[in-house]
């Protein structure tokens, strides 16, 4: 791993996201709404169009305020995360039109496979997208520049570099 520079990045911020994410995940197959893992989908796009997490607006405007959540600002890529959401969407996208389309097996199972990913990285500190992203990197594939920050093992949450 090379010196490179690092940005600060809010981890409380993501885990308010895939802690979002999994609650409508799983309200939708128990309330059997399609619309709703589409939602999710849909919100999770937006945010990656924006490059910020789709539901850090709970964070910011809710958990933060009322110091329900602390932030966890660590030394870290952003881009890794940024590319996690964009699979993210991918795969509620693809599963919101398997539920449209009546597959609900297939559809559902994408979004549960989003929710498990989600929670993986929310109580376990394992981003499945971002050691995809670091993977990518290592094959040189152009845009996957970023390499994990010094010590970390792809994918995990990085333990150094604290600031509050």
């Amino acid at each position: 791993m090379t010196s490179q520079a690092l940005q600060k990045v809010d981890h409380s911020l993501l885990k308010a996201n895939q802690l979002v994410i999994i609650s409508l995940n799983v309200l939708a197959f128990i309330l059997n709404l399609p619309v709703l893992a589409a939602f999710v989908a849909l919100v999770m796009g937006i945010g990656s169009a924006l490059k910020t997490p789709g539901f850090g607006f709970v964070y910011k405007n809710f958990l933060k305020p009322r110091g329900w959540m602390k932030p966890d600002v660590l030394d870290d890529n952003p881009e890794p995360h940024r590319f996690s959401q964009v699979l993210g969407f991918v795969f509620m996208t693809a599963g919101s039109v398997a539920l449209f389309l009546g597959a609900n097996v297939l559809g559902w199972g994408l979004v549960w496979l989003v929710a498990a990913l989600a929670a993986l990285n929310a109580f376990g500190g394992f981003c499945v997208g971002c050691a995809v992203y670091y993977w990518l990197n290592r094959l040189n594939l152009s845009g996957f520049s970023k390499q994990p920050p010094a010590g970390t093992f792809p994918g995990m949450k990085p333990r150094m570099g604290t600031s509050r």
